[in-house]
């Protein structure tokens, strides 16, 4: 009887600590947000991701009714913005704004201080659009099959940069690369605001990166576009060739940008946040500010945005081993 009424005891202390739970985490939805929301941007100022999430943060700092600031932290192909996001407090005052590195990362990095998939929640697909291989002007190139022929005449005598190792356009140049049976070297930077001064200044001569970071760049002559990775062309720059046109079978690398909450955020506040994110991702302003740099805006479900790392974890962990490709 005692023993009874110990378990009885046990499984009422038990209950009321889940309702208590329970009941907090519902009070804390209600009244979120009440103070600013930090976006981690695991890379530095001037960088796709940073320009994307600035063309987000204004109107959804409208629509949320709290200001929403930057916080960049680049490093390690944008691991250690990420680790930091993953380590923050779940309850809806630190949003991961990243790109699809994020599960490219863990196919390239053996030991990551965080797992992708169990310490982040989805919360909306922002944007999709191609990278972009661009050259410095002088560099003596006018094609990407003039690329390959400098690059097998003379073997490790061309390199290309990118935002960082496991990024996009580190995929970008390895599947190049391999493709063509050429041997280029991969110099990767923290992101991309550092790689194109390098470009630009003649450091490096190639660059694969997104295209909201170069296309004003193009668009003043101060960097030359060689070719985009999707399949269709960038109506941004529409007489720039696809990789598939100029003969790269197969060659895709889709970069998208999305936006991801440390797990343990309450669920309400994760469907405030993207039914914020889908009206901000409706506004005609928004739409053309993402065209302007070549991004389509690309609105999702969190568990839409859930099944598409899913996917892709499988996916870059087979590229990456097809390819060789390894963190430098």
């Amino acid at each position: 009887m005692r023993r009874s009424n110990q378990l009885v005891a046990v499984l009422s202390l038990i209950l009321t600590f889940a309702g208590s739970l329970g009941w907090s985490q519902l009070s804390q939805a209600q009244s979120w947000p009440n103070k600013p929301i930090k976006f981690i941007v695991p890379y530095p100022p001037g960088g796709g991701t940073d320009v994307i999430a600035r063309i987000m943060q204004e109107p959804l700092s409208q629509a949320l009714g709290q200001q929403i600031i930057i916080d960049n932290r680049g490093g390690a192909g944008g691991s250690i913005g990420t680790d930091i996001a993953a380590k923050s407090p779940a309850d809806g005052y630190t949003v991961l704004f990243t790109l699809s590195s994020h599960t490219i990362n863990p196919a390239i990095y053996p030991k990551l201080a965080f797992d992708t998939e169990k310490d982040f929640l989805p919360v909306s697909l922002v944007a999709s659009l191609p990278q972009i291989l661009v050259a410095n002007p002088d560099f003596p190139v006018k094609s990407v099959k003039d690329v390959i022929q400098m690059a097998k005449a003379k073997p490790d005598s061309v390199s290309y940069a990118s935002v960082g190792n496991g990024s996009p356009g580190h995929l970008a140049g390895a599947m190049m690369a391999s493709s063509a049976g050429v041997n280029m070297m991969h110099i990767p930077y923290r992101g991309g605001g550092p790689a194109i001064t390098d470009v630009i200044a003649g450091q490096v001569p190639l660059l694969w990166v997104s295209i909201p970071a170069a296309a004003n760049y193009v668009k003043t002559g101060k960097l030359k576009a060689l070719a985009v990775s999707t399949v269709k062309r960038s109506p941004v720059f529409p007489d720039v060739p696809t990789m598939v046109e100029l003969g790269f079978k197969d060659y895709e690398v889709d970069s998208w940008y999305a936006m991801f909450v440390p797990a343990g955020t309450p669920q309400a506040i994760v469907e405030a946040l993207n039914k914020a994110a889908i009206k901000v991702l409706a506004e005609p302003a928004v739409k053309e500010k993402l065209l302007g740099q070549g991004a389509e805006a690309v609105g999702s479900t969190p568990a839409q945005l859930g099944a598409i790392v899913k996917a892709e974890l499988v996916k870059w962990k087979k590229v990456t081993k097809d390819a060789s490709i390894k963190a430098e």
